[in-house]
This record gives C-alpha cells, sequence and structure tokens, in this order.
C-alpha cells in the first residue's frame, strides 16, 4: 500500500514504525525539520519537511498515486484542511486523528475515518489495566460499546456450561457476545456447544458499558 503519514510526533512515529514493518510504502510529511531528518535517518523511506496543507506538498508526496493518507498532528484546524485537501486530490482512504470530539463531524462530512481523542484512550485503557486486572486489551468504541478479553477462574458461573446453556439461563445479558475463545494458545471462535473451560481467555463484545460487578462475577 502507498501510504501518505502527516506529522511525526508520538502517534505519527508509532505509526510509520508499524507501516514500514509491514512493507507498506511510506511517505512522511511533517512541518519540523529536525524531526523529518530523524524520521529520514531511521527509516529508508522518503520523508518531506513541508507544509502538509498546501495541496503542492502533497502532489510532491506522491497524492495521485497514493492508497491512504493518515493525518496524526496535535492541531484539528491542521488536520482538518489536509483532509479537505486530500478529499480533492482524490486519495482514495483517509483517516485522521481528532483531538477535540466536538470536531468529529466535520471530519466525518469530507469522508474521513476518525480516532477520537487518542490521548483519552490512553487513559482510559490505563485506568481500566489497574481497576480491573482481569480484563485484557480493553477497548472503548463508538457509541459506548466495549470488547476486551477475560480470563476465566474456576469459580465462574461459566466454566463447564456450553454458550447455548449461558444463553438459556442469561448468564451473560443478550447485549454481550462470546466472539472468541484462547485456550492454551490456541484461539478459536465458539459455537453454540462450546463449552467454557476453567482458564479460558474470552473475547468478548459489550453494546454497553460493563459494569466492575459483572466482570467480577464473569472471571470468577
Amino acid at each position: 500500500m502507498y501510504m501518505i503519514i502527516v506529522g511525526a510526533g508520538s502517534i505519527g512515529t508509532s505509526l510509520i514504525d508499524i507501516a514500514v514493518k509491514e512493507k507498506n510504502n511510506v511517505v512522511v510529511i511533517d512541518s519540523n525539520a529536525e524531526r523529518a531528518r530523524e524520521i529520514s535517518t531511521k527509516y529508508d523511506i522518503t520523508v518531506l519537511s513541508g507544509n502538509a496543507t498546501a495541496a503542492e506538498t502533497l502532489r510532491e508526496a506522491g497524492a495521485e498515486r497514493a492508497d491512504a493518507l493518515i493525518v496524526t498532528t496535535s492541531d484539528d484546524a491542521v488536520n482538518l484542511m489536509v483532509v479537505s485537501i486530500a478529499t480533492v486530490l482524490e486519495i482514495p482512504s483517509i483517516v485522521s486523528i481528532v483531538n477535540d470530539e466536538e470536531h468529529a463531524d466535520f471530519f466525518r462530512k469530507l469522508g474521513a475515518n476518525v480516532m477520537e481523542n487518542p490521548e483519552d484512550v490512553v487513559a482510559r485503557h490505563l485506568y481500566n489495566a489497574v481497576r480491573r486486572p482481569n480484563v485484557q486489551d480493553f477497548a472503548m468504541l463508538p457509541q459506548g460499546a466495549q470488547i476486551f478479553r477475560l480470563e476465566v477462574a474456576e469459580k465462574s458461573p461459566l466454566v463447564g456450561r456450553s454458550l447455548a446453556d449461558i444463553a438459556k439461563r442469561e448468564i451473560i445479558p443478550p447485549s454481550i457476545r462470546i466472539l472468541a475463545i484462547d485456550r492454551a494458545g490456541n484461539q478459536t471462535i465458539p459455537a453454540d456447544d462450546t463449552t467454557i473451560g476453567k482458564g479460558d481467555v474470552l473475547t468478548l463484545f459489550s453494546l454497553d458499558s460493563v459494569s466492575d460487578e459483572r466482570i467480577e462475577k464473569l472471571s470468577g
């Protein structure tokens, strides 16, 4: 994939590292000349030190052949301007960080996928890691939905029961679904007759926020 990344701050740098390791063709734009030099020294990629809110800079980065553009700066005005130009240049996939959630609709109206307030996402993840030590890989989704992994202990009401039985007895409400089971390192998608065992790590999706009491009860 030919990918243009705008901004080489902490999030942008992590994204660059992932994209390069995944063998994408990456071009980076950053207005800070020193940061641009650091990235060009570290990676064998094209790095432009310039103003990404200028259409000519995006064209120089190869916008006409780009598959995607990702904007990662901490300034929503800059991000929105870049997204607007990228839309005019018809880059197929446009993704942007939105630092203030009140601005998100402006980005969506331009057809961009948005990542709202990344610092808040990290803070929530850290908070949940402390508050819910039995929960792994917790993530917030739009409209209050959640996805997380939970290790099942011996006293959990799920142990020894099939998914069909769990649903019938309403041990888990209809708003929660077990998406996958990791058993001794082997991950599978469960069927209705799959039985939960002690030590299983469940990947769960919930439409609503799950209370601490319910998590503690399910984990056992």
